[in-house]
């Protein structure tokens, strides 16, 4: 949806049946935090059942819940500074204890959005892109590095043709032959980092095929991606949870070493030779 989710809430408050009206002023009186609740919280919040915060995000458009805290996240996040998230996310603190355990569930029910939203098709329109690449470039900067390191390590080992690159500008050397048949593999979260963005661009430019894992389908990833692929990161706080992303990654590497077990088997062998003649990896010394 194009419009503001608020200003939209805002609009219809005239329509809305009492209970909706008292979803709508308490949303609209706590932009910043009422996105990173689920519809439990939410609805004990706004003492309503969940069952009518179900209905409320359906009477604005939306397919349901997840859609609808998908967009309000959207908006805030694009407005929120990482100090302004630290505040928000101790602000919503209920104590050391219950905050830890607010964390893990938000992750569970990160991996639970992820897999009902996923895009079964795009996934493995990404997992062939993957096998076929001539080369594949992964960009992915700040926190979002992390699962660029952790992709680029297993597709080297499994494929042999994937390295990381940084912006446009620092990569001009990496980049000189890119086009059809390379993949650019861009991976942002919001507030999303403008060279992931820019590196995109690029590579759809060049002609070479361009996959995103991003959180939503409103992120500016997905207008230069032929393959987009989306995992929530709701977390109360201000880091960013990238727990279900690492768990469509994961799924990637898995799926490409099914596809191509035999030759992913050879490398692997050949690697484990390197790594023991080379001492990689701890043994424990026997003992005489």
């Amino acid at each position: 949806m194009e419009h503001n989710v608020y200003q939209l809430m805002a609009e219809k408050m005239p329509l809305m049946s009492k209970s909706q009206k008292k979803i709508a002023s308490y949303v609209l009186e706590r932009t910043s935090t009422v996105p990173f609740l689920n519809v439990a919280k939410l609805a004990a919040e706004a003492e309503v059942s969940e069952a009518t915060v179900v209905r409320f995000a359906v009477f604005l458009g939306y397919s349901g819940y997840p859609e609808l805290q998908q967009a309000m996240q959207h908006a805030v996040k694009q407005q929120l500074s990482t100090t302004e998230r630290l505040k928000m996310s101790s602000e919503m603190g209920e104590g050391r204890e219950q905050a830890v355990y607010d964390l893990f569930h938000s992750d569970q029910e990160n991996i639970r959005l992820t897999m009902e939203q996923l895009d079964v098709t795009a996934f493995f329109r990404a997992v062939e892109a993957l096998l076929e690449a001539r080369n594949i470039y992964i960009s992915a900067n700040r926190s979002a590095a992390s699962l660029g390191v952790f992709l680029q390590y297993y597709l080297s080992v499994m494929l042999g043709n994937a390295e990381r690159v940084g912006t446009v500008e620092n990569s001009a050397e990496q980049l000189y032959k890119l086009g059809e048949g390379d993949v650019v593999f861009a991976i942002s979260y919001s507030r999303y980092t403008r060279s992931t963005i820019n590196m995109a661009s690029y590579a759809k430019q060049q002609g070479a095929t361009t996959i995103a894992l991003t959180d939503s389908l409103l992120s500016p990833l997905i207008p230069n991606a032929d393959i987009a692929l989306t995992a929530s990161s709701q977390l109360p706080s201000f880091i960013d949870s990238f727990v279900a992303p690492f768990s469509v990654v994961n799924a990637l590497v898995a799926a490409i070493g099914k596809e191509r077990m035999a030759e992913v088997e050879e490398r692997l062998g050949k690697f484990e030779d390197i790594w023991d003649e080379l001492d990689i990896f701890y043994k424990e010394e026997r003992k005489t």
